[in-house]
């Protein structure tokens, strides 16, 4: 997710200046804002991330049984044009027009925070028939409508149509060509260098670069999974399949395969050195070591992403506090992922320390249902599939009720 917002500020300022943006870009560095709308989440400048952090934020509520606000789904909600796309942050007051860059992970990621809240379904699928319109030929999607696919769009527009219902196998272009053949091109092939990994784009001459943060979108993707995917059954321990007719998961595997024996090497990842930079110490990357935690868990591998868990725990509450609520929602949902308890992670809660970043919530349940208690729904795919928190507080008290109607007869009935 790291690259994947600092990119798509770069792609925003590519498709305005007619010149390609590169792969990844230093992220910007925004600063505190005193005219920061109203439902907003954070308090830094939104121009690049503010649906991202906003939508991220949603997610991370939702699977702990956190109900945002009405002004904070509102400020979302209105950021959308009439299309159904989003642009990373606009001015709501002023309509979209041909001007208006549309941002389809913007798009993609507020259509899944909608459908997992539950709400404003009709404005969720808008958002999924956008998507679906600006597909590229070879399958896929990329940061702006019309510019090249990249393993990272591409994968968070699978799990926003997923989420809403939309057959992601049967999307296919005048070629054949699917979402996941368009990742799967993506694919380094066993037995090669890096074999398993992702790429975030081809080279120029085509050859492809492992990039950590694509490959664990691509995990997710070729599962058909969102963002705030839980833990999937464990299987075998990850391995690479060779092949030129692999399936999507097979590939999805391939990833996590990757992405296990990466971390075995140490429990973090690293930030990738930004072009034109000076050689320097590598960094640890808490974002996409969060990312990967996700990858693992989804695809069945929580028990290798312990060490990395763990790592986070120790190291990754500072950077969470400083980098916002996008920060803060990443290291919880790491820690839905793997069963670990977001309200005392490291010391610290998440859950609480999230919520006082924007409006205050709807509603909230204590305690925590991680690790321990029981899992809300990854997200219902019709308005009134889900039940809201009032509802299940009104079952519990009606099952209350019956049970103690029937203590009460079954007491009359024993006497004489």
């Amino acid at each position: 997710m790291t690259v994947r917002r600092s990119a798509a500020a770069l792609a925003t300022t590519a498709v305005l200046l007619g010149v390609a943006a590169p792969a990844a870009v230093a992220a910007p560095s925004p600063s505190p804002s005193a005219d920061l709308p109203a439902g907003l989440y954070g308090t830094t400048d939104p121009t690049y991330d503010g649906v991202w952090r906003q939508s991220l934020a949603f997610l991370a509520q939702k699977i702990e049984y956190v109900t945002p606000s009405t002004q904070a789904v509102d400020w979302l909600v209105g950021q959308q044009c009439d299309s159904g796309a989003f642009t990373s942050y606009r001015d709501a007051s002023k309509p979209c027009d041909a001007s208006t860059v549309m941002d389809t992970n913007a798009t993609a990621v507020a259509v899944q925070a909608l459908v997992e809240i539950n709400q404003r379904r009709e404005d969720a699928n808008n958002g999924a028939d956008w998507l679906k319109s600006v597909q590229n030929e070879d399958g896929g999607w990329g940061y702006n409508p019309g510019s090249p696919s990249d393993a990272n769009s591409t994968s968070i527009v699978i799990g926003a149509l997923a989420r809403t219902g939309v057959p992601v196998n049967e999307l296919t272009t005048k070629d054949g060509s699917t979402p996941y053949t368009a990742l799967q091109s993506l694919a380094i092939a066993c037995g090669e260098k890096d074999g398993g990994a992702f790429a975030y784009q081809p080279g120029k001459k085509g050859e492809l670069t492992a990039n950590m943060d694509a490959t664990a979108a691509s995990v997710l993707g070729l599962m058909g999974k969102g963002i705030a995917s839980g833990t999937s059954n464990a299987v075998k321990d990850p391995s690479c399949t060779k092949g030129d007719d692999l399936s999507p998961e097979q590939s999805a595997q391939n990833g996590a395969s990757f992405l296990a024996d990466t971390l075995k090497k140490q429990p973090y990842l690293e930030q990738a050195p930004m072009p034109g930079a000076e050689e320097s110490k590598p960094q640890p990357d808490y974002g996409n070591t969060s990312d990967a935690v996700v990858a693992l868990a989804a695809s069945g591998h929580a028990d290798q992403a312990k060490a990395s868990v763990a790592w986070l725990q120790k190291n990754g509450t500072g950077w969470a506090k400083q980098g916002g609520p996008a920060a803060t929602a990443q290291l919880i949902l790491a820690a839905h992922a793997t069963g670990a308890d977001a309200r005392s992670f490291g010391g610290v809660d998440l859950v609480k320390q999230l919520n006082s970043m924007g409006p205050s919530p709807a509603a909230t349940a204590l305690p925590s249902p991680t690790p321990t208690g029981p899992q809300p729904s990854s997200g219902t795919d019709s308005d009134d599939g889900g039940l809201s928190l009032g509802w299940l507080i009104g079952i519990g008290l009606l099952a209350g009720t019956g049970i103690g109607f029937l203590l009460s007869m079954r007491g009359k009935k024993k006497q004489p």
